[in-house]
């Protein structure tokens, strides 16, 4: 009997150390579309991974894949900035939001004026946010 608590014990507390025990692998992109040749600068992270500052050329994309914690509260967010605009916030992951929207493919569209995010479920081009300008 006290070989199956001391494994239960074990189980449990490997799945409170990790943060990613696993559930979809889901893939990030972020493509730059400001055009007229300019570059973007990416900055994203999560709670526990970032992935440093990036620049991404017009016409370009950058992006990264993960798996969502068994929590549900998985969150990337990023800044983005080109020209005068800088230290712009947006969540390019949300678990809560995201899940269903875009599934195992999140697509992120950056212009000049509008952010768009790709709905997986309806294969459009969604309005996400307005861009700083």
């Amino acid at each position: 009997m006290s070989t199956f608590i001391s494994f239960a014990l074990v189980l449990l507390l490997v799945f409170t150390l990790s943060d990613s025990v696993v559930s979809d692998n889901v893939h990030v992109s972020i493509k730059n579309r400001l055009g007229e040749g300019r570059s973007m600068n990416v900055h994203c992270q999560s709670k526990d991974n970032d992935l440093g500052e990036q620049t991404v050329a017009d016409g370009s994309e950058f992006g990264w894949d993960f798996s969502t914690n068994v929590w549900g509260t998985t969150l990337f967010y990023c800044e983005i900035g080109w020209e005068n605009v800088q230290g712009y916030h947006f969540d390019a992951y949300s678990f809560e939001r995201d899940y269903v929207r875009c599934e195992t493919q999140c697509s992120w569209l950056i212009s000049k004026e509008v952010i768009y995010g790709l709905n997986g479920q309806t294969a459009f081009w969604e309005f996400m946010y307005l861009s700083p300008n």
